[in-house]
């Protein structure tokens, strides 16, 4: 069961983050989750894939082992423990930084729990910490070179071969070779930037007689409420461009708006921190209807010379200097 709060208190564990993914929830280990971590570690096949856990292992082993490593060596340890119904599947670890040595990142999953992308997703929160909160430069692991599992986690975390090097491996009988892996900071941002998802929206450009552009300003509660913006809205999946503006432009502005009327002009790319939007944007001068804000926003027919003068989304701002040209 999950540990309870006077225990965490205890532990000292309450003072620590807590991680959390989809289906799991890393938690700092404390003195309570040492019985069920030490009956995992206990399995001969978990021991001999580790360089840390000798065989056979027992609640004393776990005692001793977080009395020096946990509460004196200031290692940062979490209990991976699974969210549906708070079993602990393993632990994952952070020894710290020392010397020209950075911080290492150590863990084991329970031999039930194997084959189920759970150890990858607690490893992917863990970097997550050390990059993005602890502010670490560069992040080291680890393997056996045998134990392919392990070492496809650190390849799927971003990481990569840095050497080798002899350590004891006391489930193995002596020192064993260890394959070294290394991801920095720099490499983490780029891989991140890199894996954000694409959300596609379409805007407008609704032109009318005298050469204005409407716009409208998001209402609170939106995310970037108070900006000005080009009328749109996020394509469904399955849905094209076209379809997804007469469909916005009806439900938004109470327009009506012919597929034909709506001429490819230009497009914004812009990565924001969570997604990277990526935003086509058609002119229109032909529509039926009178512009009515329908969703709470505030419209505005602008001239594009002006448009400056409103503050608007970073990826809808380069957009005005190719209609003032266009116009």
């Amino acid at each position: 069961m999950p540990t309870t709060e006077p225990e965490r208190r205890k532990s000292g564990a309450r003072d620590r983050p807590f991680l959390e993914t989809e289906r799991l929830i890393l938690r700092p280990l404390a003195r309570a989750d040492l019985p069920e971590m030490a009956a995992l570690a206990a399995d001969k096949a978990v021991a001999e894939r580790t360089a840390n856990i000798p065989h056979p292992y027992g609640p004393n082993d776990a005692e001793a082992w977080y009395a020096a490593r946990v509460e004196q060596g200031g290692e940062t340890v979490f209990a991976i423990r699974r969210r549906a119904d708070g079993c602990i599947l393993g632990c994952i670890g952070l020894v710290p930084a020392e010397g020209d040595e950075p911080m290492e990142l150590g863990f084991f999953l329970g031999r039930p729990f194997w084959g189920q992308g759970y150890m990858t997703e607690a490893a992917h929160a863990a970097v997550e910490f050390v990059f993005g909160t602890l502010g670490e430069a560069a992040l080291q692991a680890g393997a056996f070179p045998d134990n392919r599992a392990s070492l496809r986690v650190q390849e799927k975390l971003g990481m990569t071969s840095a050497g080798q090097v002899l350590r004891p491996a006391p489930a193995r009988g002596g020192d064993r070779v260890i394959a070294l892996t290394r991801l920095t900071a720099e490499d983490w941002a780029r891989g991140r930037e890199d894996a954000k998802p694409v959300v596609l929206v379409a805007a407008v450009a609704l032109i009318d007689i005298d050469g204005r552009v409407l716009i409208a300003r998001r209402p609170e509660g939106k995310p970037m409420a108070g900006l000005w913006e080009f009328p749109g809205g996020k394509v469904a999946v399955g849905e094209s461009p076209e379809a997804a503006l007469i469909r916005e432009l009806k439900e938004e502005l109470d327009l009506d708006v012919a597929a034909n009327c709506l001429a490819p002009f230009t497009f914004a790319s812009h990565a924001y921190d969570d997604f990277h939007l990526l935003m086509p944007l058609y002119a229109c001068r032909v529509w039926d209807g009178q512009a009515r804000a329908m969703e709470g926003q505030v419209l505005k027919w602008v001239r594009i010379g002006d448009l400056p003068d409103y503050p608007m989304p970073p990826a809808d701002k380069p957009l005005i200097a190719m209609l003032r040209d266009f116009l």
